[in-house]
């Protein structure tokens, strides 16, 4: 498989971020622990969302709150879910532990 473009890997990254957030791995330290992503990318990732229409936002306190999503927007969450492991590979994260 060849190397994916910038633009690739970006989008990817922004919906695994957003099936992970809507799996119960919404917390940053949580994001980073599933992916290896660093913290900041992490961080960026979950801004980025909005432009893809996605809407998450932060619940509960700042130590004991996490992110959750409002809506998917144009995404469809059902396609995300069905190539997670494509995602992963592309993104060169470890799948998902069962």
């Amino acid at each position: 498989m060849s190397k994916p473009s910038k633009t690739k890997t970006s989008f990817y990254r922004r919906l695994l971020v957003a099936f992970l957030i809507d799996q119960g791995v919404n917390t940053v330290p949580a994001i980073i622990k599933e992916t290896g992503m660093p913290r900041r990318t992490a961080q960026d990732t979950i801004d980025a969302l909005e432009e893809l229409d996605i809407d998450v936002q932060f619940v509960g306190a700042n130590k004991n709150g996490g992110y959750q999503i409002h809506d998917w927007g144009a995404v469809n969450r059902d396609w995300v879910a069905k190539h997670e492991d494509r995602i992963r590979e592309a993104l060169e994260y470890p799948k998902a532990e069962a």
